[in-house]
């Protein structure tokens, strides 16, 4: 089997991403990621910083100017002979060095502290909106929307630290422009004429003909590395499944396919930016002659001093190093634009599923009741490409537990997944309590990143504050009663997930539940890795709580523990049973 390459495929969420971005003016997408910081409450420290930053940078001009001037000077009096004249322009440039060595290292210490704080303010801003309303939960089915954590991790940090270096060489090339333009004019008109225009030509070509591609070429890179990094964190995580399964030939295959797809676009940069390299050293490198060739017929005639021709280079290459500032920065100017591309979509994507508007197929409507109850719900996937249940009325009152069954894939985690507002495709009303008054128990059980204390707390960690004796109490009513001893203690930071087989994970989440003792427990099969006795020992537990019980289940050992079962065939239909008077056929 041979890896497709798939240089600009059409469709492809790159594809669109890059077409999208492309489709606002680059100024456009940079001020609308760039603005919210610079009018933000930290702002008058950022612009305190920024103004001292373009004091340096006046600083540095000025001592680029004073050393031009003076490296003329001893150049002349070398020429001339005369040593006073030469140790006079020696003893000034050590002054003017003492000068500039602290503007320099403060200037690098400032920009480097204005780009933390504004990429501290830019990630904390990104992850405000990522959380809220459970846009991470909903991105996922956005296909246009790669590696989210890159944008918010490498992307903001190129952001923020291209975007101050780019705005603080293009401002020090306009201060060495007009600095040095004097010192130019006043040696040689015919210089500045043919600058403008070798400058002008320079940038023109690298604009036209390498921007675009290159631009292109970047972004395509940055998604692609993305996507092997994370296909290597797919393996670390899922390392036991595949082992089992004995998968490594076909996910190796899939890794390499990804590294491979990174290799060839890789090649394609690098070949682009050889044509790049070739132009700019060119470019570069006849500059060193250029200046001396066109005023050499003055030195030589005598009408100008040798000193005079090295500050006339001088001053020749610092303008030319201001007007040329895109030809020399081109390479890490397209790396910019691609990461502002992919940083300016996913802004635009997390502001649009803030602000997701009802959509043609309908919009299933939540209020704030005592009780759970569910009016005339007819529930679909997302994007409604198939209807799970219709037109379903059930009351689940304080007190009055409710078994789901039916077949796989009839809809039983849908409408959890409804209940909980993560999916709303479809029609009718549901009524629930406020959101600290119910907890959710997925399939898959959740150990947070922390302490043994913190999966027992998850996710009220900072509501009120459990004794010890309390948490340990409570690992013996979920029969772990030997897990404090094995593991060192409740404070012990473990990658829990690994280190407890999945019924342990499930004893710990139904833990959660016996210590924040919720209106309603949501147990979508939350005991299913469990033995009959262990699941009859945390159903008796939850049953002599003040809790509602609304269970996701193929057991019918359960059924004493729920008033009513309702049933889902799979095809739309639904029933509603009294416990007493139904009868498993699953």
């Amino acid at each position: 089997m041979s890896v497709v390459s798939d240089p600009r495929p059409h469709g492809s969420p790159a594809s669109e991403n890059s077409i999208g971005a492309s489709s606002r003016h680059l100024w456009t997408r940079f001020w609308a990621i760039a603005k919210p910081y610079w009018f933000s409450r930290d702002k008058w420290t950022a612009v305190g910083l920024l103004v001292l930053l373009i004091l340096l940078l006046l600083g540095q001009t000025e001592t680029n100017v004073l050393f031009n001037q003076q490296s003329g000077e001893f150049t002349s009096a070398l020429a001339a002979k005369n040593a006073d004249r030469f140790w006079i322009s020696i003893e000034k440039c050590i002054y003017i060095l003492i000068l500039a060595v602290p503007i320099y290292a403060f200037y690098y210490y400032v920009r480097n502290k204005l780009g933390i704080r504004w990429r501290r303010w830019l990630t904390n801003h990104y992850l405000d909106g990522y959380f809220k309303d459970r846009i991470f939960y909903k991105l996922n089915s956005d296909a246009t929307i790669d590696n989210p954590d890159q944008r918010m991790t490498e992307d903001i940090n190129t952001f923020t630290q291209q975007s101050l270096y780019f705005l603080l060489v293009s401002m020090g090339a306009l201060l060495q422009l007009i600095a040095f333009s004097n010192v130019l004019w006043s040696i040689s008109r015919s210089l500045v004429l043919f600058l403008v225009l070798y400058a002008v030509a320079g940038t023109s070509i690298s604009i036209y003909f390498f921007g675009r591609v290159l631009i292109g070429l970047n972004f395509y890179q940055l998604k692609r590395e993305a996507d092997f990094r994370f296909s290597l964190i797919r393996i670390r995580e899922n390392a036991e499944s595949i082992a089992f399964y004995r998968g490594e030939a076909q996910e190796s295959f899939h890794v390499r396919g990804r590294f491979e797809q990174a290799f060839r676009n890789f090649n394609k940069l690098i070949n682009w930016q050889l044509n790049l390299n070739l132009f700019q050293y060119g470019y570069g490198f006849l500059t060193i002659m250029l200046p001396s060739a066109i005023v050499a017929s003055r030195v030589l005639s005598g009408e100008l001093e040798v000193g005079r021709a090295i500050q006339a280079a001088g001053a020749f290459a610092a303008i030319l190093s201001a007007l040329a500032v895109i030809v020399d920065n081109f390479e890490n100017l397209s790396r910019f634009v691609a990461g502002l591309d992919r940083l300016d979509t996913f802004s635009i994507s997390l502001t649009r599923k803030a602000a997701a508007s009802p959509n043609a197929g309908g919009t299933i409507k939540a209020m704030q009741d005592s009780r759970l109850a569910l009016a005339h719900v007819t529930l679909q996937t997302p994007n409604h490409e198939r209807t799970l249940v219709r037109d379903l009325t059930v009351s689940i009152n304080p007190g009055e537990g409710l078994l789901i069954v039916g077949a796989s894939g009839g809809g039983k985690s849908s409408l959890m997944r409804a209940i909980a507002g993560l999916w709303s495709c479809g029609t009718g009303c549901i009524m629930r309590p406020k959101p600290d008054e119910m907890l959710f128990l997925p399939q898959h059980p959740y150990m947070v990143v922390g302490s043994l204390r913190n999966q027992l707390l998850y996710p009220n960690n900072h509501d009120r504050e459990i004794s010890d004796e309390e948490l340990l109490l409570l690992l013996e009513m979920v029969n772990l009663p030997d897990i404090v001893g094995r593991f060192g203690g409740l404070d012990a930071e473990l990658d829990w997930g690994k280190v407890l087989s999945v019924g342990e994970q499930q004893r710990l989440t139904i833990g959660r539940v016996l210590l924040a003792k919720p209106r309603y427990a949501m147990l979508d099969e939350a005991t299913s890795a469990l033995d009959i006795g262990n699941e009859e020992g945390l159903y008796l537990q939850l049953a002599g709580m003040p809790t509602t019980l609304v269970s996701v289940s193929h057991r019918p050992t359960l059924l004493k523990y729920h008033h009513q079962v309702l049933e889902l065939p799979g095809d739309g239909r639904w029933q509603l049973h009294p416990t007493r008077d139904y009868r498993f056929d699953w």
